[in-house]
């Protein structure tokens, strides 16, 4: 066994550890800069990422911002045809098509004369005066009927409404299942129920004559002038000219429509009670004059007879019309 001495171990180990001293000196400056350069590359090559990162965010701003007046550039024109439409489409024409109605408009002022005539006829046999016989053929002729067309109008409208949501369900599947639009489309106007089922197809009847699909469903307005459907063109008009996930957009409308039939359901039950409040207001006066009519009628025939109950009747009349009105519009609400 050689033995070591520890007075040699000792100078070995400080003759290395000096010599790694005197190494780490004369080396110390050259790594000094060689950590600088590699800070500074890599602070460099950070800027660089951070340059291309506000770059891409730039970029991603600009075209957003581009998108986002195009939308609103879309949305203005698209306001601004709906309502040129409006104002020249406004006619008793369209009132028959918007109420679902088959008959031209030469039957529609047949039938208002022929029943303005009866009327008129029925007032001359129970001897009625000149005054209340023209009230009777205007509102025969001219008032009636077209309240009847408003009423038919409204309760299309609300059925439509009914159904609307769904067909827009219909055709976001359609599409998520990889259909086109004009086949989803197409589905509703074949197997969906009225009224909506007819407005789909004088859709597809647009465009077999050559219309696009945002300007045929921009037409679907004319014939079911609701704000619903306006959403409807709209976002086709949109997703058509800026792009997008169309059957997210259709969907997320579907969503909107239900949730506007909710608050307008909820709003109809909160003002129930104030319509009822309006409705027996209203007819109150009604009601008492045939009682007194059915108890005392020689109290009331001088209403009838004497030229100065005409005048009291006629003013209250008035009278009574301007409350209605107003009641009216205390308790209906737009949504």
């Amino acid at each position: 066994m050689f033995g070591f001495d520890p007075v040699v171990l000792a100078i070995v180990v400080l003759a290395a550890v000096s010599a790694a001293a005197v190494a780490y000196a004369l080396l110390f400056s050259r790594i000094e800069a060689d950590k600088k350069s590699a800070s500074r590359i890599n602070r460099v090559k950070s800027a660089e990422v951070d340059r291309a990162k506000v770059k891409a965010a730039r970029d991603r701003v600009q075209e957003m911002s581009k998108r986002r007046k195009s939308v609103q550039d879309n949305l203005r024109d698209l306001e601004k045809r709906q309502n040129e439409k409006t104002k020249k489409t406004l006619s008793m024409k369209l009132r028959l098509v918007q109420a679902g109605l088959t008959v031209t408009l030469t039957q529609f002022y047949l039938f208002s004369a022929i029943f303005a005539s009866v009327l008129l006829f029925m007032a001359f046999i129970i001897g009625a005066s000149w005054l209340v016989m023209i009230g009777i053929a205007f509102v025969a002729g001219l008032g009636l009927p077209r309240w009847v067309i408003g009423f038919l109008i409204k309760r299309r409208q609300n059925k439509f409404l009914n159904e609307f949501p769904n067909a827009l369900d219909v055709i976001t599947r359609s599409i998520k299942s990889g259909l086109p639009l004009n086949d989803a489309i197409r589905l509703i106007a074949t197997e969906g129920t009225e009224p909506v089922k007819s407005e789909f197809r004088r859709v597809i009847e647009a465009q077999q004559v050559g219309l696009s699909i945002p300007d045929a469903c921009a037409r679907m307005t004319l014939q079911m002038p609701l704000q619903e459907v306006n959403f409807f063109a709209i976002v086709i008009a949109i997703q058509s000219q800026a792009g997008g996930n169309l059957s997210e957009a259709i969907g997320n409308l579907s969503k909107v429509l239900r949730e506007r039939r909710k608050m307008k359901a909820k709003v109809s039950a909160l003002s129930m009670e104030a319509k009822a409040s309006a409705v027996i207001i209203g007819a109150l006066p009604f009601i008492v004059a045939t009682l007194v009519y059915l108890t005392s009628p020689n109290y009331m025939i001088v209403l009838f007879t004497d030229p100065r109950g005409h005048f009291i009747m006629g003013a209250s009349a008035v009278w009574m019309s301007i409350g209605i009105l107003v009641m009216r519009n205390m308790v209906n609400f737009d949504i």
